[in-house]
């Protein structure tokens, strides 16, 4: 559900695969029924839409990228090409679930208005994605790398990050009653940052030359190192998620 870069679903399930790993007690906050039923905004390659419909809910997905949709569907997976900001649905579904998705959407209040017109009246909205603090020292290695490079152009970050505050303010203003909201500070395990380039920055180096692309990662990776690099552990990305559980109520005029 990124709105800037191309997914390889096969890359991301070989780099990325903690995404959906670390989401299980996502989907336990969730706490999908038999018989409800569930959007999983950004499904990605169905992992998690799976493990919902393993609780017997009945699941539709969507995503923005028709690799990703097809991988899903061949789980045996209604699901279809859609962004977050372009949601068609209206009082469909008991619940929304979305996992590492939200972030990557601009327009992060228009999101929030549509999914809650996919809801039923008081269908709840469960999300975790990245929050405040997100990534940073990635990012600012990145931006560094482009600063060093100016003939690169600007290094344009494609992610919004919140306060849980923040968010809280736009779900109730767009007709939501939070019941659980919370920074979470989750350093995560990754194989080598390289790849998580590979996975998640094309959009960042998509203008780029493919030897200014192994630059760019190469660079990225010897200023990353003394902060997210030990020979114990390996490599770790800073991660930070917003985790989040809202429930549709009656607008009152």
């Amino acid at each position: 559900m990124k709105e800037s870069n191309d997914w390889n679903a096969n890359k991301y399930k070989k780099h990325a695969d903690f995404v959906s790993v670390l989401a299980l007690p996502v989907v336990e906050l969730l706490d999908p029924k038999k018989d409800e039923e569930v959007l999983d905004l950004g499904c990605g390659e169905g992992t998690l839409a799976l493990e919902i419909k393993k609780h017997g809910a009945n699941v539709r997905a969507v995503d923005l990228s028709s690799e990703m949709v097809e991988k899903t569907q061949s789980k045996g997976i209604e699901a279809s090409v859609m962004s977050a900001t372009n949601l068609t649905f209206e009082n469909q579904f008991d619940a929304v679930f979305s996992n590492a998705v939200l972030h990557w959407v601009k327009d992060s209040e228009l999101a929030i208005q549509k999914i809650n017109k996919a809801l039923k009246k008081e269908g709840r909205f469960v999300a975790e994605f990245g929050g405040y603090g997100n990534i940073k020292n990635l990012t600012d290695a990145m931006q560094e790398v482009f600063d060093n490079h100016t003939s690169w152009g600007q290094f344009e970050n494609p992610w919004v990050f919140l306060k849980d505050s923040e968010y809280k303010i736009l779900l109730e203003k767009n007709g939501f009653d939070v019941e659980y909201i919370e920074l979470i500070q989750r350093p995560t395990p990754i194989d080598d940052i390289v790849n998580w380039l590979d996975v998640f920055a094309n959009g960042i180096t998509k203008n780029l030359s493919k030897e200014q692309k192994e630059i760019f990662k190469e660079k990225v990776r010897e200023v990353l190192k003394p902060k997210q690099y030990n020979e114990k552990d390996g490599w770790s990305a800073d991660y930070v998620r917003l985790r989040v559980k809202a429930t549709k109520v009656q607008k009152t005029n």
